[in-house]
């Protein structure tokens, strides 16, 4: 089962936005977006909230996950976090797949 972790990093004078954008910039996303594991890696920024960044991060499953926390991009994420000052909100789920009763609602 795949695990996505939504994590909202919240920060001030525009730095969860700075730290999204440095860490596609500097390949930081590309490089956890080719690790072992990831099926997504993405950030969305909610527009009611100009200070708050939302991660969506999938992966195939918890071992992948781990790896994923001790690899050196983790160290990376570490310290621009620190660097822009963010706080987290985390959300963690677990996929069971679409249940058939609810397709008739998805257009694909």
């Amino acid at each position: 089962m795949a695990i996505t972790v939504n994590i909202y990093y919240k920060g001030e004078n525009g730095n969860a936005r700075k730290f999204a954008e440095e860490m596609i910039s500097t390949g930081t996303v590309d490089e956890i977006r080719k690790e072992r594991g990831n099926l997504r890696y993405e950030y969305f920024f909610p527009m009611n909230d100009s200070e708050t960044v939302l991660l969506i991060d999938s992966w195939i499953n918890q071992e992948a996950l781990d790896i994923h926390h001790k690899s050196p991009m983790m160290r990376k994420i570490l310290e621009l976090r620190e660097k822009y000052d963010l706080h987290m909100k985390v959300e963690r789920y677990i996929s069971d797949g679409v249940p058939e009763k609810d397709k008739a609602f998805i257009k694909e």
